[in-house]
């Protein structure tokens, strides 16, 4: 195995992971990484159980995965319920990566505006006695918080997979690189904007867009 494909990387599916399945039984990686929107009709693990003794599996959420509860239930209560990346730092393949999954909403936080509001708690605060108690929507779930956003940045990483692209990309954040400088992150990986491209932004920081159903290595290329 060419150590740079130990692991690779398999942007936005959207119910195809067909080329995921392919790339992991012609590379044997060690382990892949999902970056969100999945679209999902049955649990994770049924649309991946041709890989599941081959590699590890980790993923991140994006928009898609929370537009319906089955969608959002066969991702986070599947099988690999306990492989999500978000706002953690795990150790896969002898690198730390770290994961935001979500997305930037108006109704919460878009930067560089300022946040609507600071936090979950915040939000559900303020807003009436018979909500307070409720659990968040799927669209609030889908957003990043700022007091999390903050926090992430307290940890330490190599690679950072997000959703949401960082200012390399036309429609991206500068604040996604803001994050990787301050964890010390050398390489970002993103889906989302279902382009393949490679690019640095400041701190010598190298970002990978990899394109929806591509799978790439952990130099960009892609494999798929």
């Amino acid at each position: 195995m060419n150590r740079h494909q130990r692991i690779l990387f398999a942007g936005d599916p959207h119910g195809n992971f067909k080329p995921l399945i392919e790339s992991v039984h012609k590379y044997r990686p060690e382990a892949v990484v999902l970056l969100g929107d999945y679209d999902l009709d049955e649990p994770l693990e049924k649309h991946l159980k041709e890989i599941i003794d081959l590699t590890e599996i980790w993923w991140i959420a994006g928009n898609h995965d929370f537009e319906t509860p089955a969608k959002y239930n066969n991702l986070f209560n599947s099988a690999f319920s306990e492989r999500n990346l978000h706002l953690k730092v795990t150790e896969i393949a002898g690198l730390k990566v770290a994961g935001l999954s979500g997305v930037f909403l108006g109704r919460v936080w878009y930067p560089p505006q300022t946040p609507k509001w600071l936090g979950k708690q915040h939000y559900l605060l303020n807003q009436p006695p018979s909500l307070q108690q409720a659990e968040l929507s799927l669209k609030y779930k889908s957003a990043i918080w700022y007091d999390e956003f903050e926090a992430f940045k307290l940890q330490k990483a190599d690679i950072l997979v997000s959703h949401e692209a960082p200012g390399s990309h036309r429609h991206g954040f500068r604040v996604i690189g803001e994050l990787a400088a301050a964890m010390g992150v050398k390489h970002i990986f993103h889906g989302h904007l279902h382009e393949h491209y490679a690019g640095f932004i400041k701190n010598n920081i190298k970002v990978f867009g990899v394109a929806n159903t591509a799978v790439a290595d952990l130099l960009g290329n892609r494999v798929r």
